[in-house]
């Protein structure tokens, strides 16, 4: 029977996309790092990227240590992310993070989800719509042993250029270009609680969230992922702005807990760094009044 919905916790499930360059593997750890408070024991990454990964390990110079560490190589097949995944997952505990660098592998890698389908279509007694059937079922596994994971999960997909078939001014039909989708079954990173787009510069912006980040438009610090494991672990409602009442985000080297503490001491209140900037502003004008 029906009950009253409440806020419960929760384990985070995130998706980061991005072109090559656009920086998921060290963002993932960034994340990862804050929400286990710089406890790398309790993080554990799977690389399907040639070991680059690796690199990323034990920098002082982005705040990251030595992280638990697995390769996949090829074949790229689901039931090897799965045996993987679920000894992250043992190996981090429940307050743990495991990373999956990158999901788009298997997909459209060596022995993934769609060579997986091309091979059962060769097979006698089988067509195009029942090789979908049982490559759906290996996907659908896939995506369900991840989220049912007892830890956060974070993957990262790869983006391609994706296009359009529209009507130009002969009218005749032409692939136009649209933006970037990631590299898997399509809307496969909508079956995440949170999405995160990577562009180039490294800035990310949310497609889907269900938490606090959908004004997030900034590179990716580990006090998103503090800010994530306390709204996840505890309800606990990130600060807003008083004015404008977006949640206060860290901007431009400033973290939450500053931009906070030296509004409220400044002007009586929580504000953003753009009410800040505003309510300086009035104040000058006040005076110069």
């Amino acid at each position: 029977m029906f009950e009253k919905a409440a806020r419960k916790k929760a384990k985070l499930r995130l998706a980061l996309t991005g072109p090559s360059g656009s920086g998921k593997t060290l963002s993932a750890l960034m994340i990862a790092g804050g929400m286990t408070g710089g406890d790398w024991s309790r993080v554990a990454l799977i690389d399907t990227e040639h070991e680059r990964a690796r690199f990323y390990a034990d920098r002082p110079e982005w705040g990251t240590g030595e992280f638990l560490y697995q390769p996949l190589v090829p074949p790229y097949k689901a039931d090897k992310y799965i045996e993987i995944a679920k000894a992250g997952a043992e190996a981090v505990g429940e307050d743990g993070v495991l990373i999956v660098d990158s999901l788009s592998h298997a997909w459209e890698g060596e022995g993934g989800v769609l060579e997986y389908k091309a091979e059962v279509e060769k097979q006698k007694g089988k067509n195009s719509y029942t090789a979908w059937d049982e490559a759906g079922k290996v996907q659908n596994t896939l995506i369900t042993t991840l989220l049912s994971l007892p830890c956060h999960v974070i993957v990262t997909l790869r983006t391609k250029t994706a296009y359009a078939m529209e009507l130009n001014d002969r009218g005749k039909n032409v692939p136009v270009r649209i933006g970037l989708a990631p590299i898997q079954r399509e809307n496969t990173e909508y079956e995440f609680d949170v999405v995160l787009n990577l562009d180039r510069a490294h800035y990310a912006t949310a497609s889907k969230d269900t938490t606090f980040l959908d004004d997030f438009n900034a590179p990716i610090t580990p006090e998103i992922g503090q800010k994530l494991r306390d709204w996840l672990a505890e309800g606990a409602e990130p600060d807003r702005c008083a004015d404008c009442g977006h949640v206060i985000l860290p901007e431009r080297g400033v973290t939450v807990a500053q931009i906070v503490d030296g509004t409220t001491k400044t002007y009586g209140r929580k504000l953003c760094m753009s009410c800040a900037g505003k309510a300086k502003n009035a104040a000058a004008q006040t005076v110069s009044g």
